[in-house]
């Protein structure tokens, strides 16, 4: 085995990355072009899978009985490293890449969440690492995981519930923002459910003493529910919508359904807002006289960043230094930003607790150290089913500027920027950071080894318990 010199290797790896920078951005259009939603994700899914096939990898389709999940593995043994990719858009998000509320086809999806970037982006880092790995002999096992419907918050958790993730040693991904900085904070864990509420219909003028509303036992639930929230923890949330409250005023609606997400920032207290909320339901259906049942969606973790992990991804970050935006970037920058409230504005810069000036204006010009919201001990607003994995195994996370200072992710301006050459330049720093970043774990074993110690001193020693009750079945491939 020849010796492993790492300035050669990553001189290599970005070379690679630099070749290939070309390929991966017709790619990452291509799948922006072709927007699907989480679980009829084909076309995206079979792009990128089309590719690492045609590289030499081993891809093993329909992951834990997912439709449109796949796993891509090149090498051998230890250590096993994972990069994990989205792709899934977001409904009714279409828009051209104009500064201008436009869609490409009214109603139809898109890239508000620059999954077309993430998913791409950790294609050509494992194609780096491969090619380097291949002509330096470096040990190892790399693997890509391609995980759907990650904004419905089901993929990676189906995935780690069927153990898919259980072997590897370190996993990293990213995700597009604004900022070129280490993501170091924790998300929301989360659990999506609806609530079936069933009733006896009738007329509700001439009848209603024989009717048993089940809209009534939705109206009920809420109430109770904006009760509760006064008696529950400040950071978490609680949101719902009805989606279906009866077929017309003059029949007692004999179904209704509400669609619920309980977010607290760890496991535990939502699984306790969860039963609440089940008595409040309960409650409801006692006043009303109807009955009601459950279908959880899915739930999720919230995210364990690893800070080992964490620090090498901010060095090698540091090391390459933000996109090189040009003219027309800006400019198409300075005009998405235009379109914001100024409000809208002024409470990014309250999340990052730094001034335009010092975070880059319009677009990010420079690393920063983990700032604002992505800091270590605050909790973000959100949720990812990143979480779940960063519960199995060691996991690093960060964010570069593929959109403007201030620009919301699922928003008309994100799809535009996430479709722009703004993007697309975001995308090829992440490839960068992450495959220096594998390359790092592969031939780094004390690395590797500060990382698991860590992460068996936050978790307890305690394993992986999947939120998903059992026998609960993946969205059916319609």
């Amino acid at each position: 085995m020849k010796k492993v010199t790492n300035m050669n290797l990553e001189e290599k790896i970005l070379s690679s990355v630099d070749e290939d920078a070309k390929m991966l951005e017709d790619l990452e259009k291509d799948i922006w072009n072709h927007p699907q939603t989480g679980f009829h994700e084909d076309y995206a899914a079979g792009l990128l899978a089309g590719v690492l096939e045609k590289a030499g990898f081993r891809v093993q389709k329909r992951v834990a009985s997912l439709p449109t999940a796949f796993m891509a593995e090149w090498g051998s043994g230890s250590p096993i490293i994972g990069v994990l990719g989205e792709y899934d858009a977001l409904p009714g998000m279409s828009q051209q890449v104009n500064a201008e509320k436009q869609p490409v086809q009214d109603g139809a999806p898109g890239h508000a969440c620059g999954h077309n970037l993430l998913g791409t982006a950790g294609v050509g880092a494992v194609l780096a690492l491969k090619k380097a790995m291949e002509t330096d002999g470096v040990a190892g096992t790399i693997r890509y995981y391609g995980c759907p419907a990650e904004e419905t918050l089901i993929g990676k958790v189906f995935m780690a519930r069927d153990g898919v993730f259980d072997d590897l040693d370190a996993a990293i991904t990213w995700h597009p923002f604004y900022a070129n900085t280490l993501w170091n904070s924790e998300s929301m864990a989360m659990n999506s459910f609806k609530l079936n509420f069933h009733g006896v219909s009738a007329h509700a003028a001439n009848a209603p003493h024989l009717g048993r509303s089940a809209l009534d036992a939705v109206m009920l639930t809420e109430c109770g529910v904006n009760f509760m929230r006064e008696h529950m923890t400040t950071d978490a949330r609680i949101h719902c919508v009805v989606t279906h409250g009866g077929e017309a005023p003059n029949i007692v609606p004999s179904y209704a359904q509400m669609w619920y997400y309980v977010r607290a920032p760890k496991r535990p207290q939502v699984e306790e807002l969860y039963a609440r909320l089940l008595k409040i339901a309960e409650g409801a259906t006692l006043m009303t006289e109807t009955t009601f049942d459950v279908d959880l969606i899915a739930g999720c973790y919230d995210f364990m960043p690893n800070q080992v992990m964490g620090q090498i991804i901010n060095e090698r970050m540091k090391q390459l230094g933000a996109p090189a935006f040009d003219e027309a970037d800006l400019e198409l920058a300075h005009q998405l930003k235009n379109t914001l409230p100024p409000e809208q504005v002024d409470g990014t810069l309250r999340t990052y607790r730094m001034d335009a000036e010092q975070l880059g204006d319009p677009l990010c010009d420079r690393v920063l150290d983990a700032v604002g919201s992505f800091t270590q001990g605050e909790v973000t607003a959100g949720s990812t089913d990143v979480g779940d994995v960063s519960y199995i195994v060691p996991t690093g996370q960060f964010t570069t500027c593929c959109m403007p200072l201030a620009v919301a992710i699922h928003s008309w301006q994100s799809c535009a920027s996430t479709g722009s050459s703004i993007g697309a330049k975001g995308m090829i720093l992440a490839a960068k950071v992450l495959a220096l970043t594998g390359l790092d774990l592969l031939t780094k074993p004390d690395v590797v080894a500060a990382a698991k110690q860590e992460f068996k001193k936050k978790t307890g020693g305690k394993g992986y318990v999947s939120p998903l009750p059992e026998g609960l079945k993946p969205p059916a491939d319609d």
